[in-house]
């Protein structure tokens, strides 16, 4: 096992996974709880639309795709507060056309399907070393925010009108979780693709939610969920000549499965 990390891609794609994996899994349990988590697949296509006019226009792919995912994130939480509009709907539209127009773009343009194969699933060999490094600091500082900002973000997940009575900006807090998510998802995508990336934000979450109510628990497992997962895809996809994001969200499914059904025989026994 030890063998596969003499290769610089593979040592690039392993840190960034990390960081990567961490950072959305605990971004996840306050987008799952408050019914967010479809925000995270209709920036995933946003994203490789983005992506996919970088690539035409030869510009560096993450330096302009990241605000572009920022500035949409901000626009899909404000129209879930929209009572007028169906959110799940407005996303759905956003998050198809933004498929659809990459696709077009990259194909047309560019006249070939291969780029659209690493946008859509992503490649280890498409992270680059100023890739990793950028990946590498914003990473650490979603993490940062994340764990500073973690008392009020846990007040506005679990009781937005007390958070308000109690003079805490439920609409700051909320946008400030999408930018962070944003960003992590913009940063994974080269890797895991953009169909994929949103797995690695729920799933975890997901998956801690069948055996831990608390918290800080949902926290501590979804990290290692997603952490255990993200590794043994990477290997496993190596070894086997697998597409990296297909692998994780296998075995990410794999360990929702597992737990499910610990859970079950858990409720049954009592």
């Amino acid at each position: 096992m030890i063998e596969i990390f003499t290769y610089p891609f593979i040592l690039r794609a392993f840190v960034v996974g990390l960081l990567i994996s961490l950072s959305s899994s605990l971004l996840g349990i306050p987008l799952v709880l408050r019914r967010y988590s479809m925000i995270g697949d209709g920036l995933s296509h946003v994203g490789f639309a983005s992506l996919a006019v970088s690539s035409v226009l030869f510009l560096p792919p993450l330096y302009f795709t990241i605000p572009v995912v920022a500035l949409c994130s901000v626009i899909l939480l404000r129209l879930d507060w929209n009572k007028r509009s169906s959110s799940d709907g407005m996303i759905a539209i956003i998050s198809s056309s933004s498929l659809a127009f990459g696709t077009f773009l990259v194909s047309y343009v560019r006249g070939s399907n291969s780029d659209i194969s690493n946008f859509l699933f992503g490649s280890v060999l498409a992270i680059t070393k100023s890739d990793a490094y950028l990946a590498i600091v914003l990473s650490s500082v979603v993490l940062v925010f994340f764990i500073v900002l973690l008392p009020r973000i846990f007040s506005v997940t679990f009781d937005p009108e007390f958070s308000k009575s109690i003079g805490i900006d439920y609409g700051l807090y909320m946008t400030i979780l999408a930018l962070l998510t944003s960003v992590t998802i913009t940063l994974g995508m080269r890797m895991m693709g953009s169909l994929l990336i949103s797995a690695i934000l729920v799933f975890p979450a997901l998956t801690s939610l069948l055996v831990v109510r608390n918290f800080r628990s949902m926290l501590i497992s979804s990290a290692l969920i997603s952490i255990i997962s993200f590794v043994s895809g990477l290997v496993l996809s190596f070894y086997l000549g697998t597409p990296v994001g297909a692998t994780v969200v296998l075995i990410d499914l794999l360990m929702y499965i597992l737990f499910s059904l610990f859970s079950f025989f858990r409720k049954k026994r009592k």
